[in-house]
C-alpha cells in the first residue's frame, strides 16, 4: 500500500470495540450460568481465535456481527477439546485461557502462529506452576518435554489442569495478562489467590469480573479474589478500544488543519495514558460527553492540529500505554525537541521487538530515533520521507507508520497491510473517510 500526504482530515468516527474487553466478555461469559450478550464486540483476528477456543471447549457461541451471544456452562461446564486450542497471533487469548485451563480436570494443548511460538509464557507457567498445575512445552521436535521453571517455555504447549492451591503471588511485571491468568486460576483454587503488582497494570479483568459475581477486592498494585463463586451471565456493552483511538488522535495532532471527533472511546484511567502524553507534548485534546457504560468509563474525544514539544514517557505511566509507544513515537517525531521513553522493556516482547522495529523505520524515514535497552530516544523535527516500511506482521507498527507516512514527504509502502486485521479492520477504510481537502 501507497501512502502520501496530500490531505488534511475532518470528521466523526467511531473506532471498534476495545480488543481487551472483547477477550473477556467472551472468556467470563463461557464460565458463568446462561447467557451474555456483548454489543460492539471487536470483529479482529485476534478475539475471533477466543471464540474459536471455547468452542472447541464446548461452549455454544453466537456470532451475529457486533453482537456476540455467549452461552455459558458455568465454572465447570467446559469439555476437554479434541483438538489443538489455535490462538492465532493472540497473547491475550493464550495468556488468561492458561489461567482457565489451569482448573479443569482435562488437559489442552494450545499452539499458534509463528509470533505466538517466540512469545514467552514463562511469565504464567511460574505462578500457576506453583498453584498447582502443571505444564508441558513441546520441543522443536515436537517431542513433549517437561517444562523447567528457569526455561523460557513458548507456545505450543499443554497445559495439565487439577486441584489448585490459591497464593500471594508477586509479579515482577506490571502485566494485566499475569495478573488474569493467577486471578483466573483463583477462581478454581482450594483457597483465596492475591497478586501484587509493581505497578498497576489495566484493570479490565477486575472490573468485568466482579460484574459477573466474582468476589474479588483491590487495594493499590493488589488484587485478591475468592473461590468458587457463581457467575452469571451479563450484558456488556464494548467501549471503543483507546488503542485503536490513538492512531486518530496523532493524525488530528500533527496533521496541519485537521479536527476529529473520535465517538465512545473507553478511557479506562489504567487504559488512558495516551491523553496524558498528548496533553503533556501540547495537544489539543478534550474529552467531552464523559459517561460509565457496563462499568468502563467512557467519552468523546476532540482532536485538533497542535505544535507539540517533547516529552519523557516513563514509569507508572508505561503499563497505562505500552500498546500505544509506537505512535507516540511517530508523535514523538513531529515534536520539537526531545522525547525519551524509558521502562519500556516490555515492548522487546509483543507481537515484534517493537523498541528495534519502530526505531529501525523512524531511521528509514529520515527521523532521528536512538533504542535504548528499555525504550528510545526520539529527536523531533527532522523532515520525514517515505520509505519502505517493514511492518514484521505487528499490526500496531502498521498503523502507527500509516499515520507516520501520512504526514511524509513522498510515498511510503508498507510491506503488509493484512496485519491490521488482528485488531482494526475498517482502519484504512475509516481513514479515507476523514479525508477532507488537499493541503
Amino acid at each position: 500500500m501507497e501512502i502520501t500526504n496530500k490531505f488534511s482530515f475532518h470528521g466523526e468516527l467511531s473506532v471498534p470495540g476495545d480488543k481487551s474487553i472483547s477477550h473477556r466478555g467472551i472468556m467470563f461469559g463461557a464460565i458463568s450460568h446462561g447467557l451474555t450478550e456483548i454489543t460492539n464486540f471487536l470483529q479482529g483476528a485476534d478475539c475471533l481465535s477466543t471464540i474459536s477456543c471455547f468452542q472447541k471447549l464446548g461452549i455454544t457461541i453466537e456470532n451475529q456481527g457486533s453482537t456476540v451471544l455467549v452461552h455459558g456452562k458455568g465454572l465447570h461446564g467446559l469439555s476437554a477439546p479434541s483438538q489443538i486450542l489455535n490462538v492465532g497471533n493472540s497473547g491475550t487469548t493464550a495468556r488468561l485461557i492458561s489461567g482457565i485451563l489451569a482448573g479443569q480436570t482435562f488437559e489442552s494443548t494450545l499452539d499458534g502462529d509463528a509470533s505466538i511460538r517466540r512469545r514467552p509464557m514463562k511469565r504464567i507457567f511460574t505462578p500457576l506452576l506453583q498453584m498447582g498445575a502443571d505444564f508441558q512445552c513441546w520441543g522443536k521436535d515436537s517431542f513433549p518435554v517437561s517444562f523447567v521453571p528457569a526455561d523460557t517455555g513458548c507456545a505450543p504447549f499443554t497445559v495439565h489442569g487439577g486441584h489448585l492451591n490459591g497464593l500471594h503471588y508477586q509479579s515482577p511485571v506490571a502485566s494485566a495478562q499475569v495478573k488474569s491468568a493467577v486471578l483466573l486460576a483463583g477462581l478454581y483454587a482450594e483457597n483465596e489467590t492475591t497478586v501484587t503488582e509493581p505497578m498497576l497494570s489495566r484493570n479490565h479483568t477486575e472490573l468485568m469480573l466482579a460484574g459477573f459475581g466474582a468476589e474479588l477486592c483491590t487495594y493499590g498494585n493488589t488484587a485478591s479474589i475468592k473461590p468458587e463463586p457463581r457467575l452469571e451471565g451479563q450484558k456488556i456493552h464494548v467501549p471503543g478500544d483507546i488503542s485503536s483511538a490513538a492512531y486518530f488522535i496523532a493524525l488530528g495532532l500533527i496533521t496541519p488543519h485537521s479536527e476529529l471527533l473520535i465517538q465512545n472511546v473507553g478511557i479506562n484511567p489504567t487504559r488512558n495514558g495516551i491523553l496524558q502524553v498528548a496533553l503533556s507534548m501540547g495537544g489539543n485534546v478534550t474529552l467531552v460527553n464523559q459517561r460509565t457504560v457496563s462499568g468502563e468509563p467512557v467519552a468523546d474525544i476532540l482532536v485538533k492540529s497542535s505544535a507539540l514539544h517533547g516529552v519523557t514517557v516513563e514509569g507508572e505511566l508505561i503499563p497505562t500505554l505500552i500498546d500505544e509507544i509506537p505512535v507516540i513515537a511517530v508523535l514523538a517525531a513531529f515534536a520539537e525537541g526531545t522525547t525519551i521513553i524509558r521502562d519500556a522493556q516490555e515492548l522487546k516482547v509483543k507481537e515484534s521487538d517493537r523498541i528495534a522495529v519502530v526505531t529501525e523505520n523512524l531511521k528509514a524515514m529520515g527521523g532521528s530515533a536512538t533504542p535504548t535497552e528499555d525504550g528510545m530516544v526520539i529527536e523531533g523535527c527532522h523532515p520525514l520521507h517515505g520509505a519502505r516500511i517493514h511492518t514484521y506482521q505487528d499490526h500496531r507498527i502498521a498503523m502507527s507508520f500509516t499515520i507516520a507516512g501520512l504526514n511524509a514527504k513522498g510515498e511510503t509502502t508498507l510491506d503488509d497491510t493484512n496485519c491490521v486485521t488482528i485488531s482494526y479492520p475498517s482502519f484504512f477504510e475509516d481513514i479515507l473517510s476523514l479525508k477532507d481537502k488537499e493541503i
